[in-house]
């Protein structure tokens, strides 16, 4: 199995091939990198970084990327917020949650105090990213309230992810 830096490389080298692939590539990394324990084995982010140096270097169009990451950042977490809301009493009983069993009155409590604050911040937070729609689902946090911070953090955090790349390059170009 490849590396984080060997899959990274070879994923950026076939974006930067088949610029037409672009899009449905950072769709499907973003998505997957916001799903629940899907995320674990997906180095997205470092993916999404390489890309973005490519929207800086060979002038791949930031913003049908920025859309697609955005959309699959927010449908993943949009998936794993339903699957902790409807299936929460077996969530509980799988890995990781069953061997912490404290993770989802924890989480119920840090949704009561941060609310929706939290599900924006969470999307930042790497490990967490994928887990923390997961619990406010199971913690059965109001729909409404969990759909405006995810949509609104998806597409912060598809433009910081991608800009940072694309900003490096530039950057760098410019030294």
């Amino acid at each position: 199995m490849p590396s984080v830096s060997e899959l990274a490389d070879i994923v950026t080298a076939f974006v930067r091939g088949h610029e037409a692939w672009a899009i449905p590539i950072v769709f499907l990394l973003a998505f997957g990198e916001s799903l629940a324990f899907i995320s674990l084995l997906i180095p997205a982010t470092v993916i999404m970084w390489g890309i973005g140096a490519l929207v800086g270097a060979s002038g791949i169009s930031f913003w049908p990327l920025w859309v697609a990451a955005g959309v699959g950042a927010g449908l993943g977490d949009w998936v794993s917020y339903w699957l902790g809301y409807h299936y929460h009493d077996q969530i509980a009983r799988m890995w990781p949650l069953n061997r912490h069993p404290q993770l989802l009155p924890r989480g119920h409590a840090f949704f009561e105090k941060w609310g929706i604050a939290g599900i924006f911040i969470g999307r930042f937070l790497g490990p967490l990213r994928a887990i923390v729609p997961l619990v406010a689902g199971a913690c059965e946090m109001p729909r409404h309230q969990f759909q405006l911070a995810n949509w609104s953090s998806a597409f912060i955090w598809s433009g910081w992810t991608l800009g940072a790349g694309a900003v490096g390059v530039t950057w760098l170009q410019q030294l």
